[in-house]
């Protein structure tokens, strides 16, 4: 079971995200991003809060299946769109786990469902959700050893671009459940059936190939929500 705990990228990567979250507390502390973060629905503390927990969960995936798998890769690292992947290391491993991350699908699911509900924005957020889930979901590719990825700037970039046409008052919320949401469902879901023979250990909904993408689209989500009040 240890094998299902990992952060999906690799350190330098990790090392910006950190920095990122740092940058972001810091910008919180000065109240630079207070307003941002009480527009979209979140307490500054709470939304801190979670993008921690969303960083430290991607260590833990919640296995829910296992695919017949004749050859893996492990203990590597993958390069796809100049990002560095974890692939971890495995002995006497049945197959490909079928996992969901925590920090990459979970919490930012439960998160957007919140967004729904205290926007009240179920029409804009299906509607957004499907563009770029669509969108995503021709860009996403498998990748040996990992899964299914997508490049790291296509979401965040399609959801700023999709949530200020749909609704640039509402352009916080809806990036982040468009960008949550889309990823997960373009390029994770809707790509289940292409993982099988591509020699991962393991195959995270929300982990190495997306969890990039989806944390930082909650990041910009912050950023569209501070442009709006200013």
């Amino acid at each position: 079971m240890h094998h299902l705990f990992y952060f999906p990228v690799a350190l330098p990567f990790l090392a910006f995200l950190i920095l990122l979250l740092l940058g972001v507390f810091i910008l919180i502390q000065i109240h630079v991003l207070r307003f941002a973060y009480l527009s979209i629905g979140l307490g500054p503390r709470t939304a801190m809060m979670v993008l921690v927990a969303s960083l430290l969960g991607s260590y833990i995936n919640i296995p829910v299946a296992v695919l017949p798998e004749q050859r893996l890769l492990t203990g590597q690292e993958i390069e796809f769109f100049g990002m560095h992947y974890v692939v971890p290391v495995v002995v006497d491993w049945p197959g490909t786990v079928i996992a969901v991350n925590v920090g990459g699908a979970l919490i930012p699911t439960a998160l957007s469902l919140y967004l729904l509900w205290y926007h009240r924005i179920w029409g804009l957020g299906a509607l957004a959700t499907a563009i770029v889930a669509a969108v995503v979901h021709i860009l996403a590719r498998p990748v040996p050893g990992i899964g299914i990825a997508v490049p790291i700037i296509v979401p965040p970039l399609l959801t700023a671009i999709v949530a200020l046409v749909l609704s640039s008052r509402r352009a916080g919320p809806l990036a982040y459940i468009s960008g949550s949401l889309g990823t997960l469902i373009g390029a994770d879901l809707l790509n289940l059936g292409k993982v099988q023979g591509l020699g991962a250990p393991i195959a995270s909904i929300g982990g190495a190939g997306t969890f990039d993408s989806i944390f930082l689209t909650g990041v910009l989500a912050v950023l569209l929500a501070s442009f709006r009040t200013t």
